[in-house]
């Protein structure tokens, strides 16, 4: 039986086009003014940057440029993870955009809630980025449906230890987890990991047991134990 439920954002929840199409330009657009306007209070992440880089006296505006390049090249560093976060915090608040989730995924999702499924965030964007993107929906603030977020901090998606490590956090066994993504590698290392795993793709054009082209298409009994 399914106890609890981990599952990616892009591409899964909601729309690629969303992160990256909105997300990723607005963070890249107001990067290098947010860092110099908020230096001090970002100082742990630019120092984080000059370890990655090996260049403990690299100046601002180098950080910056370093920043820059890691989103051109969609580095999924730690450092520009949380930076994005911040940036993002500031556009949801100004009300600059909202954040994307699919009707299927929000229906399913709080059937699941409803049900007293466990439901788990693990994507590569920050913590605090998955939080705002579910706060700041049309539908509301639906951060009250999820238990729990993870993200790189906990391991590279691509690992099936991350995977490993979710399952002691949730503290259920690995085969009463599903795990739900639109990578193909992930659903590989979660399966290697023990959980049950779905691919989400929405191109698809049909359903299997293993292939999902949208959260009505996943089936599992829904009273949890």
């Amino acid at each position: 039986m399914i106890r609890a439920i981990v599952t990616d954002i892009e591409g899964t929840t909601s729309s690629l086009s969303f992160v990256k199409d909105v997300l990723f330009p607005y963070a890249r657009k107001h990067l290098p003014d947010y860092v110099r306007k908020n230096e001090k209070s970002v100082i742990k992440i630019l120092d984080d940057v000059r370890t990655a880089e090996n260049n403990p006296q690299m100046m601002t505006d180098a950080v910056i440029e370093t920043l820059v390049r890691w989103i051109d090249e969609d580095r999924k560093a730690t450092p520009l993870k949380a930076l994005q976060g911040m940036i993002w915090e500031a556009g949801y608040k100004a009300g600059d955009f909202q954040g994307h989730i699919y009707d299927d995924a929000l229906e399913v999702l709080q059937r699941w809630h409803e049900a007293g499924i466990s439901l788990y965030i693990y994507s590569s964007g920050s913590i605090p980025a998955q939080k705002l993107l579910f706060a700041h929906t049309p539908y509301g603030n639906l951060t009250n449906i999820f238990s729990g977020y993870f993200d790189t901090t906990t391991g590279p998606k691509f690992e099936a230890e991350s995977y490993r490590v979710i399952t002691n956090q949730i503290g259920v066994p690995a085969a009463s987890i599903l795990f739900l993504s639109d990578s193909r590698q992930e659903i590989s290392v979660a399966i290697e990991a023990g959980m049950q795993a779905i691919l989400v793709d929405r191109e698809s054009k049909k359903k299997s047991r293993e292939i999902a082209r949208n959260f009505h298409d996943i089936v599992i009994q829904e009273k949890a134990a």
